[in-house]
């Protein structure tokens, strides 16, 4: 068991999460032009599918991408399968299609090798990294620089939010969104504030649990899937994230008072369902937190609503913010997860 930091020190992992605000900002001047250029292109030759190459937060980075560009830009949304092209050695037919990469290294084998089976096929090809000066950028024909400037943490957070950010901004550009452009231009100022809530009730509960279950639905469905990972990896708790339509469908049955139970609820159309949901488990009499706009018992708190996918970007920064309180009630330091490294390469 790894002990946790010394009294009056940050972790590197907060110190990370307060940078978040500045490295959304950054963006403003570093994306506006390959996003200009991006977006020029898929006007030029609108894609009919976006398929999406991405490992561990990257992926739960897609699953933002997909709803949202689904959402505003109405194209359709896909994820590769990397081991396709890297273990059985097909390329897809991508002719005329978008493949968008995301990592924040840029170092992993497999999506450089989707990245250039796609290329070979004829698809347009977007990384969207922080490492700009990496083989995945290096292989695509459009870079987007996430912004987050170095993180140490092995836990990946700025650059996971970073990442939420530039995808919100590519989906306004591409939707010609101007509402949706305005609430990714506040992000910065509503990031702090959501770092600065306090979670200590969820934390001084989750201390002892064993088992999570986190659930969301549209824009925070990507959310509940990172929230899920963090937790195993920062403070060793076993958490499975769900679609709250999927939970329904079978592990809705793991349902008990000692299984506590998350909720990141939308700001928009799919959160009636979700809502239901959390009062069906609390008839249960299961632990029910959840993180939105519902009141009641069990609710954490949140920033003023604004805009759907922008709230659930706030929604994970406060999250953050609370793992290294979490993990010290474990035991544990959030700044070195056992097994991991930071940077993970796959084939």
């Amino acid at each position: 068991m790894a002990s946790p930091q010394p009294s009056g020190t940050i972790s590197q992992i907060a110190a990370e999460i307060q940078e978040a605000p500045e490295a959304v900002r950054r963006q403003e001047r570093e994306l506006a032009g390959p996003i200009e250029e991006l977006v020029r292109r898929l006007k030029a030759r609108p894609p009919r599918l976006v398929v999406t190459a991405a490992r561990g937060s990257s992926a739960h980075a897609a699953t933002f991408a997909k709803h949202a560009i689904e959402r505003h830009a109405g194209i359709p949304v896909a994820s590769a399968a990397p081991s396709i092209v890297t273990v059985y050695r097909r390329d897809l037919k991508l002719e005329g299609q978008l493949l968008l990469a995301i990592s924040q290294s840029g170092e992993s084998d497999d999506l450089i090798e989707q990245t250039l089976s796609a290329k070979r096929s004829g698809a347009l090809t977007v990384a969207l990294v922080n490492a700009t000066a990496s083989p995945l950028a290096r292989a695509s024909d459009i870079v987007l620089p996430i912004c987050a400037g170095p993180e140490h943490s092995v836990a990946a957070t700025k650059s996971f939010v970073a990442s939420l950010a530039a995808l919100l901004r590519l989906t306004a550009a591409w939707a010609a969104d101007e509402t949706l452009s305005r609430s990714v231009a506040r992000l910065p100022e509503r990031l702090d504030l959501a770092a600065g809530l306090d979670w200590s009730d969820w934390s001084e509960t989750l201390s002892a649990a064993s088992n999570l279950i986190v659930l969301g639905r549209g824009p925070t469905l990507g959310i509940a899937r990172e929230a899920a990972l963090k937790l195993k990896e920062t403070c060793n708790l076993h958490a499975e994230a769900f679609s709250g339509a999927e939970f329904l469908h079978g592990p809705i049955s793991l349902v008990t008072r000692e299984f506590p139970i998350l909720i990141f609820m939308p700001a928009d159309a799919a959160a009636g369902a979700l809502i239901a949901l959390a009062g069906d488990l609390r008839r249960k009499r299961a632990t029910v937190f959840t993180v939105g706009a519902q009141e009641g018992e069990g609710r954490l708190p949140v920033v003023a609503a604004e805009q759907p996918e922008a709230d659930a970007i706030c929604a994970i920064q406060s999250f953050y913010a609370a793992l290294p309180h979490l993990a010290k009630l474990r035991g544990l330091d959030a700044d070195r997860p056992r097994h991991l490294q930071k940077v993970t390469r796959t084939r």
